[in-house]
């Protein structure tokens, strides 16, 4: 039986990891295209890297120009959806945006195999509930010290994996997992992120956010220690900002403009980036010719590596 106690405690270790966090980054901003600055004078790292994705950027470094240009001969073929002979922004858009995703992926990719155990392409909720918390289910937790923490994470996944499942079929299929995984990248999982953000710092229930609730989310003072200068700044955010109607709440209209807020769309900058620098006869759409034209933009080489890093080291001297 305590074999069976020491099992039971460590399963639910991995199921903590395993389960939907409930300590997240709270404000969901869109991830720049690049860490570069985007600086064109001083080379086009920046673009290279919105346009291919970081790590298909790396290995056109390793190309040389002709190989680079006849990879960028072929993503065009592949930008070109409606296959017109041109690159609308909204082509190029949808592509850098779907390059971008590709980190959200390999996260999906790299779960999918843990939780779709009969390997039929979905995940059933009961794939996902027993894989993460099977072992003690039957016990209710009874083996667990903090049994309302546990019993909190369950019911929060399964709130989760329903609203991430559309048709409602208790099976999510790689798109509602992914919505599973990443709420915040998916319109339709926007409100679930809100409520999730207000039941975290919500403490006495009543279900909206103090200042006090707000500020004890961010900051717990322990042992004497003294209040930092920055919590009466964000005081001063919480009562002038975030709380718009002025009634010392933060509802969950006011919560979706703090942790989901209207962001610079860096995948529509850089589209019309591209097209502007490239698009030489100014129709608002550019051709193959016209991308192998400005090659080097788009994408690097041995060349253009050589030539940029030889710039920086100029301008560090």
């Amino acid at each position: 039986m305590k074999l069976l106690r020491s099992l039971a405690s460590i399963c639910l270790l991995a199921a903590a990891a395993l389960s939907v966090p409930t300590q997240e980054k709270r404000v969901h901003h869109q991830a720049d295209l690049s860490d570069r600055a985007h600086d064109d004078s001083h080379g086009f790292k920046y673009d290279h890297e919105a346009f291919l994705g970081k790590e298909e950027a790396k290995t056109f470094g390793q190309l040389t120009p002709e190989e680079s240009k006849d990879k960028l001969a072929m993503i065009v073929v592949r930008i070109d959806t409606d296959k017109d002979g041109y690159i609308s922004h909204a082509e190029l858009h949808h592509w850098i945006k779907h390059r971008q995703r590709r980190y959200i992926e390999e996260n999906v990719n790299k779960h999918w195999k843990d939780y779709d155990k009969n390997q039929d392409g979905k995940i059933a909720w009961e794939e996902y509930k027993n894989t993460t918390f099977g072992f003690y289910l039957g016990e209710e937790f009874d083996d667990v010290e903090d049994k309302a923490t546990y019993r909190s994470m369950l019911k929060r996944d399964e709130r989760r994996f329903k609203t991430a499942d559309r048709d409602g079929d208790d099976m999510a299929t790689r798109e509602e997992f992914t919505a599973f995984l990443h709420p915040e990248e998916f319109d339709y999982m926007k409100d679930l992120v809100v409520q999730e953000t207000v039941d975290d710092i919500d403490k006495n229930g009543d279900g909206k956010i103090d200042v006090n609730e707000y500020i004890g989310d961010m900051f717990s003072p322990e042992n004497g220690e003294s209040e930092p200068d920055w919590v009466q700044t964000e005081k001063k955010n919480f009562h002038e900002f975030r709380d718009t109607n002025k009634d010392g709440y933060l509802h969950n209209d006011e919560v979706a403009h703090w942790v989901l807020p209207g962001d610079v769309d860096h995948a529509d900058n850089e589209a019309k980036h591209l097209i502007q620098e490239t698009d030489t006869d100014k129709d608002q759409k550019i051709t193959k010719k016209e991308i192998l034209a400005n090659w080097n933009m788009f994408v690097g080489s041995q060349v253009t590596n050589y030539g940029e890093d030889l710039t920086k080291r100029h301008d560090e001297l």
